[in-house]
């Protein structure tokens, strides 16, 4: 490791369960992605039996500038913000306001008397009426008919991002923007089909119309509060844009470039419509403390936000054996196990893959996550007791990364109970 490069701070304890002789191996596997100018800083960060086990922090939060990455460091979650929506919500179904298999027309208009079209890659004009009305399972598990992947209306539901550097994106408000969807068909009949990504965003709309108030505020007041989450939001106050680490570009070169810099982040003001899907900034204790609360069935410290039996729910696998051999997914980097198809070993609750089949040097049967495509990740395994988190900012051209499978089996072959 070559000295006076990195700013480094790494913890052990033994009684984890992890050996920390092993766990130099992921010590040297992640300052090698620094030294080679694949990322520009790393944090990492393991609990396991509820016990802090690992802290790394490695490389830059600002390569140009020298400013080393701390364990404050605020990141873009990304993706990641899906299951914090997805609490959420179970968080009002819990209180009666919401049921998991009623219609949620009364509360999205915009999606009541849906048309779907008779051929997913044809005319959006040659419709029929869809059998059933969308529910708020259909939501949580992406099968409402409507989402990423390959249609015909590929272009038109692209252009229904609302991420901040999503280059298609339009501001607009949530109103404006469920309107904009509700012109448009469904690609499948509700339940048939897993498609991505605009589950989230609509779970968000329906989030803060149920409970009459704004999502961020909701998500604020139920869930960042309680858990002591507090460096998490939709945007970065200016106290706190110094510790926001640079978003950087991973060139087909192999070099870095700058995407998003905290002096002229699309991060700095709240959105006008805050995504659901993955508009979330957090450090990486805040994730741990949110994902340490679901490996703890729905309570941390005497904090309870979910019953057992939601979180369960949540961590079930919902697709169906066709589902798990037809998945509609057009990214690379969520196919982690890239021997294998996207669901041959794992399926998809509510919000979150469940892993379903071991696979080599890794999550246990059961274990839960879903990452970002900036370069965050996490993951829940009750079999173990843990739950790490790996947070670093840089979006790869081929968006994927392999830091992700190493940080997993180097956790891994650390266990020494």
């Amino acid at each position: 490791m070559k000295a006076g490069i990195f700013m480094q701070k790494t913890n052990t304890q033994e009684s984890s369960g992890l050996s920390p002789e092993r766990l130099y191996h992921l010590d040297k596997a992640l300052h090698g992605y620094i030294e080679r100018g694949e990322i520009a800083g790393i944090v990492a960060l393991i609990h396991r039996y509820d016990k802090e086990a690992y802290i790394a922090t490695i490389g830059w939060q600002d390569k140009e500038a020298q400013l080393p990455i701390k364990r404050d460091t605020i990141f873009r979650l990304a993706s990641m913000t899906k299951p914090i929506t997805t609490v959420a919500a179970l968080m009002l179904v819990e209180e009666g306001k919401l049921r998991l298999y009623d219609s949620v027309d009364a509360w999205l208009p915009e999606l009541a008397h849906r048309m779907v079209m008779r051929d997913a890659n044809g005319s959006p004009d040659d419709v029929s009426p869809a059998s059933r009305s969308i529910t708020l399972h259909d939501l949580l598990t992406y099968r409402l008919g409507i989402g990423w992947g390959k249609s015909s209306l590929h272009s038109r539901i692209s252009a229904l991002i609302t991420v901040p550097l999503a280059p298609e994106a339009e501001p607009v408000d949530p109103d404006t923007w469920m309107a904009r969807l509700g012109e448009l068909p469904l690609l499948y009949e509700p339940g048939a089909h897993w498609l991505y990504q605009i589950a989230s965003d609509i779970l968000g709309v329906l989030i803060a119309r149920v409970a009459d108030k704004p999502l961020e505020m909701f998500l604020r007041e139920r869930i960042f509060e309680p858990l002591g989450m507090v460096d998490t939001s939709f945007a970065v106050p200016p106290e706190k844009r110094s510790r926001l680490a640079t978003l950087y570009t991973r060139t087909p070169e192999g070099g870095l470039t700058v995407h998003d810099h905290p002096q002229t982040t699309l991060w700095a003001e709240p959105p006008l419509f805050p995504s659901g899907g993955g508009g979330l900034l957090s450090t990486v204790d805040d994730y741990q403390r949110f994902g340490r609360m679901l490996l703890n069935k729905g309570e941390l410290q005497g904090v309870r936000l979910l019953s057992r039996k939601a979180v369960e729910a949540m961590t079930t696998d919902y697709l169906t054996p066709e589902q798990h051999t037809h998945a509609d997914f057009d990214f690379d980097r969520y196919d982690m196990d890239r021997s294998a198809g996207m669901w041959d070993n794992r399926g998809f609750g509510y919000g979150v893959a469940v892993r379903t089949r071991r696979l080599g040097l890794g999550p246990s049967v059961g274990s839960f996550s879903w990452p970002g495509a900036y370069g965050t990740t996490w993951v829940a395994d009750p079999q173990e007791g843990l739950m790490a988190t790996l947070l670093y900012q840089t979006v790869s051209t081929t968006l994927y990364m392999p830091v992700e499978d190493d940080f997993l089996s180097l956790i891994y072959q650390a266990v020494s109970d």
